[in-house]
């Protein structure tokens, strides 16, 4: 892992999560996504009065990429959040995906045959953790049990 898309996937997370529409919980989260052509993809979070429509920021950006047919392209993510002060966020604790943002980034890295780097970040950007999406979600459920990811 280098260093620097290390870093510039969290500064494009960041900038995703300060475009996050999050009026309920106060908390913008944002996502960028590395694609194996080396484009990236952000998503930020979108709250909704009926909490559980809601939707991550982890999950706008995969619904992003799906939707341009590059599902199979995902290689790295980045995910940083906390609560916005001005143009910056706060918060020092590395933000990590939750249980079903982990199952969504899972479908997205069989597909693309990758078990991807997770770099998690905090808001102030003192303190950042990279896991494997496998260290995240082991024994994940996914296409490879269906059958549609080919060995």
């Amino acid at each position: 892992m280098m260093t620097d898309t290390r870093d510039a996937l969290i500064d494009a997370a960041r900038d995703a999560a300060s475009r996050a529409y999050a009026p309920y919980s106060g908390f913008h989260v944002g996502a960028a996504l590395l694609l194996k052509n080396g484009d990236v993809v952000t998503g930020a979070n979108v709250e909704n009065a009926s909490y559980g429509l809601t939707l991550c920021a982890e999950t706008t950006a995969v619904a992003k990429i799906a939707n341009e047919g590059w599902i199979g392209e995902l290689v790295e993510v980045a995910i940083v959040g906390g609560r916005p002060e001005g143009d910056t966020l706060i918060g020092s604790d590395p933000v990590n995906p939750c249980g079903r943002c982990r199952q969504i980034l899972n479908e997205a890295a069989e597909r693309s045959k990758t078990d991807i780097l997770v770099h998690c970040a905090s808001g102030d950007g003192g303190a950042v953790a990279t896991y494997r999406l496998s260290e995240l979600l082991p024994a994940a459920f996914g296409p490879k049990d269906l059958g549609m990811i080919p060995d």
